[in-house]
C-alpha cells in the first residue's frame, strides 16, 4: 500500500523586534598593509590575500560562505569576482559594491543585512583599490558628473578653484564653516595631525608611520586654506575584509562569538545638504548626525560611552566637525575637545588609533573594513600598542560624498 506524500515548506519572516535582537558575528577580519599608489600588488590579488586573511582569522573554509559584497571605486566590473576567484570557484553570489570612500563600509552593511534578515547564515564584505598617484578625479568627462550639484552649492558659497583638488575646496570650505562660527584656530587642526601621527607610529599597516610636529603640518604647502598638505589623506593602494554570521552559525561551525554588530545605519543626503547653505552639510554633517543617532537609538548607548572610535579623517577638518555630528563633543566644543586631549589615549574617546585615513591611507574601498579590522581587534584586546584599555564599544563613522555614510557600533560579549 502506498502513502501519500506532503511536503510542507516553511519560510518564517522575521519582524522587525526579531532583526533587531539576532545577533550578528564579526567571526574574522582581514587586512594588509597599505602602501603607496606604484608599490602595491595588484587589486585582484590584495583583495585574495585579505579575503584568505579574514578567513583564517576565522577559522572558516570559504566553501561555507554564501554571499560576497565586495567594494571597490576604481575599477571594471566585476573586479570582486577576479579577486575572491583567487580565494575559491563556489558558485555563490558576489555582488559589487561602488560608494564613493564609503564603499568598504557600503559592503558590509549589506553584508550584515543580509544575514540578520535571515536571508543567509555567513557573508564575507571585502574591500580593496588600487590607486593612481595624485588627488582625486573624475573618469568620465563625457557624462554627467554625480557630484556636479555638491559642485554647484560649493561654487555658490565659496566659489571654486580649477587649480586645487576640489575634494580640498569641499573639506577646505567645511573648516572655514565651523572656524567662522566658533573661532576655530589652525593650530587646533595642526593637533588633530600630530596625533594621527603618533598613533600611526605604533600601527604597522599604516603608510606613514614617522610622527610630526604642528611645526611641520602648519609649514607643509598649503593646499586649500586651511589645508595644508599633511592635513589631506594621501592616496593609497590596499584591502581588508571582514566575514560577517549569524550567531547560531559560528556556534554550529565552533568560530570565535565575542565581538558582534550591535547597531548599524546607513544614510543618504538630506534637503539640508543643498538648502541650508552650509559647507559642512553639503560634506555629509546630516548624514552622520542622522546615522550615528539611529545607532544610539537602536542599541540604547551614549556617544560618551564610547572610548574608542575609528572616523572618516580624509581632512583634519572632518575630523573636527564629526566629532560633534557623533556626539562626542558638544556643538561648537571640537576644539575644546582636541584642545584638552579627549581624542588621544588618557581621553574621552581614542580617535584613530590606527592612525586614521590622514596616517593609515585611504584607499577608498577598503578604508570602511580597515576601520572594522582595527576596531575588532581593539575589541578582542589585540591591538598590541595600540590598544585601548578596557574597551567593550567600538564605533565606526565611513562617509563618502555624492553621498552616503554608514555608521556601525561593534561590541564585544567576552
Amino acid at each position: 500500500m502506498s502513502w501519500p506524500c506532503v511536503i510542507i515548506f516553511y519560510n518564517k519572516v522575521l519582524t522587525k523586534d526579531e532583526n533587531m535582537t539576532k545577533k550578528v558575528i564579526v567571526a574574522g577580519v582581514g587586512m594588509i598593509p597599505f602602501k603607496k599608489p606604484g608599490a602595491s600588488e595588484n587589486y585582484n590579488v590584495m583583495g585574495e590575500k585579505a579575503a584568505r586573511a579574514a578567513l583564517e582569522d576565522a577559522g572558516l573554509d570559504y566553501k561555507l560562505v554564501q554571499q560576497a559584497y565586495v567594494g571597490y571605486v576604481y575599477g571594471d566590473s566585476t573586479a570582486g569576482q577576479a579577486a575572491l576567484y583567487g580565494v575559491g570557484l563556489s558558485g555563490i553570489p558576489i555582488f559589487n559594491v561602488n560608494n564613493y570612500c564609503s564603499t568598504g563600509s557600503s559592503a558590509l552593511f549589506l553584508a550584515r543585512q543580509a544575514v540578520q534578515s535571515g536571508t543567509i547564515d555567513c557573508a564575507i564584505a571585502l574591500g580593496f583599490e588600487q590607486m593612481t598617484p595624485g588627488a582625486l578625479d573624475i573618469l568620465f568627462e563625457d557624462r554627467p558628473n554625480p557630484l556636479m550639484r555638491f559642485y554647484d552649492e560649493m561654487t555658490s558659497l565659496q566659489g571654486f578653484d580649477e587649480s586645487v583638488p576640489w575634494a580640498a575646496q569641499f573639506f577646505g570650505g567645511a573648516g572655514n564653516e565651523h572656524i567662522k562660527e566658533y573661532g576655530t584656530s589652525i593650530e587646533t587642526l595642526a593637533k588633530i595631525r600630530v596625533k594621527a601621527s603618533k598613533h600611526a607610529s605604533k600601527n604597522p599597516f599604516a603608510i606613514f608611520n614617522k610622527e610630526v610636529s604642528e611645526e611641520e603640518v602648519l609649514g607643509s604647502p598649503m593646499i586649500f586654506d586651511p589645508l595644508t598638505r599633511l592635513q589631506c589623506c594621501p592616496p593609497s593602494c590596499g584591502s581588508a575584509a571582514a566575514i560577517i554570521c549569524s550567531e547560531s552559525f559560528a556556534k554550529a561551525h565552533n568560530l570565535n562569538t565575542d565581538i558582534f554588530i550591535a547597531g548599524q545605519s546607513m544614510t543618504t543626503d538630506y534637503d539640508s545638504t543643498f538648502t541650508d547653505h552650509d559647507m559642512r552639510k553639503v560634506v555629509g554633517y546630516d548624514m552622520a548626525k542622522k546615522a550615528a543617532n539611529e545607532v544610539y537609538e537602536e542599541t540604547g548607548i551614549s556617544p560618551k560611552d564610547i572610548k574608542v572610535c575609528e572616523l572618516h579623517d580624509c581632512f583634519t577638518t572632518n575630523e573636527l566637525i564629526s566629532y560633534e555630528a557623533l556626539g562626542l563633543a558638544d556643538e561648537g566644543e571640537a576644539e575644546k575637545f582636541v584642545v584638552d586631549e579627549q581624542n588621544t589615549y588618557g581621553g574621552q574617546c581614542v580617535t584613530n588609533p590606527s592612525g586614521g585615513l590622514l596616517s593609515k591611507g585611504h584607499p577608498l574601498g577598503a578604508t570602511g573594513l580597515a576601520q572594522c579590522y582595527e576596531l575588532v581587534n581593539q575589541l578582542r584586546g589585540n591591538a598590541g600598542k595600540r590598544q585601548v584599555p578596557g574597551v567593550k564599544l567600538g564605533l565606526q563613522h565611513n562617509l563618502g560624498l555624492g553621498g552616503a555614510c554608514v555608521v556601525t557600533l561593534y561590541e564585544s560579549s567576552s
